[in-house]
């Protein structure tokens, strides 16, 4: 598998990137820097300048919105763009790549795409991912004070991304690492690069067996929006999964607690509670992934039904073989299908976009 697939990927939280500041990033298995323009507004570029090769996030710093290079002060604008080089008698037309930025829900995307993270390129040439055809919504938990500021969780595994997002409907391991009795019945929808696999989980909590529904929306490769909610607790986790390099991914959970209505001073309280459940399962599925080999053609019972559904929807995001189309599904032994919805709305993510506002709305 390409070990970058087409999609917006989570490196910052936003508070993470303060203006007046060069932060130094690893994903995608390159060097990348991020800092502030002088609008305000997040920029992710290549770490290297063309000039001479110095690492613009060691000993660079940002002035008046450029990231100026601390071994000979060439400049750089939040586009890329050589804006100054010192002593130079013409500004050079060179560029550093980088990629498409939005930024909201407390977190900066980058998208990568078919023409992959941008080289030092000369303006006007190739070198820098395209426009999305599609976006990331807004995660309104994010801003809602009805929710606590969330648990941030964040690990790396020598697996590929799609395997921890292919954890979300593995059914069987439910039982062997989240305490679930039977493998749970999961519905599955998708809607171009949009999916969302629903279902209900039995939870074992200081003895009590709780009930609790799940609704997983998922936004491309990189983002995932987890709705939990039971007698007890109400949970919003945003799984953000982002290659690092050719061998290791990141996956950082945060967690969004909905706060007791009329207990509100009992959250820092939800917040060990659940840590201390939750986390843990966490950090044994890293053990294991640590540790695993990638089964092109896994041996799927009949009841394991969603990784193969996962996995046809999930190769849109894979560049298309030399002469053909990458082809939904390939490589699976197969199970029966996975219980789906075909009903989506006309239009790209248009009826899973509403159907994951809806949901967010109820409980924000």
């Amino acid at each position: 598998m390409p070990s970058v697939p087409y999609g917006w990927y989570a490196v910052l939280r936003s508070a993470e990137l303060p203006t007046g500041k060069v932060v130094s990033l690893h994903y995608f298995g390159r060097a990348l820097i991020a800092f502030r323009g002088a609008d305000g507004r997040a920029a992710v570029r290549d770490a290297h300048c063309p000039h001479y090769g110095a690492h613009l996030g060691v000993g660079g710093k940002v002035v008046d919105g450029t990231v100026e290079c601390p071994f000979h002060g060439w400049r750089f604008g939040a586009d890329g763009r050589c804006v100054e080089a010192p002593f130079a008698v013409r500004t050079p037309k060179v560029s550093i790549g980088g990629f498409p930025v939005r930024e909201h829900s407390g977190l900066v995307l980058v998208y990568v795409g078919p023409d992959g993270p941008g080289e030092q390129v000369e303006p006007g040439e190739p070198g820098e991912p395209g426009e999305p055809a599609w976006e990331v919504p807004e995660i309104e938990e994010a801003g809602s004070r009805r929710f606590a500021s969330p648990i941030d969780d964040t690990c790396r595994a020598r697996i590929h991304i799609q395997e921890m997002r292919e954890n979300i409907v593995d059914e069987s391991h439910f039982h062997f690492i989240h305490g679930q009795s039977e493998p749970p019945v999961q519905e599955w929808r998708e809607d171009g690069p949009f999916a969302e696999a629903r279902g209900t989980i039995s939870r074992r909590v200081f003895g009590w067996d709780i009930q609790n529904t799940f609704d997983a929306f998922m936004y491309g490769p990189g983002v995932m929006v987890v709705r939990a909610h039971g007698p007890v607790l109400s949970v919003t986790a945003v799984a953000l999964s982002t290659p690092v390099d050719d061998r290791t991914s990141e996956l950082r959970m945060l967690y969004y607690l909905r706060k007791p209505r009329r207990l509100p001073f009992l959250t820092p309280l939800l917040k060990l509670v659940f840590r201390a459940e939750a986390l843990g399962e966490v950090r044994e599925e890293v053990r294991i992934w640590d540790h695993k080999i990638h089964q092109a053609r896994p041996v799927l019972l009949p009841h394991e039904k969603g990784i193969r559904a996962l996995r046809r929807w999930y190769a849109q995001f894979y560049p298309a073989p030399p002469g053909g189309v990458a082809r939904p599904g390939a490589g699976v032994v197969e199970g029966a299908g996975m219980t789906e919805d075909a009903g989506m709305t006309e239009g790209r993510g248009a009826g899973m976009g509403k159907r994951a506002v809806e949901a967010a709305r109820s409980e924000v």
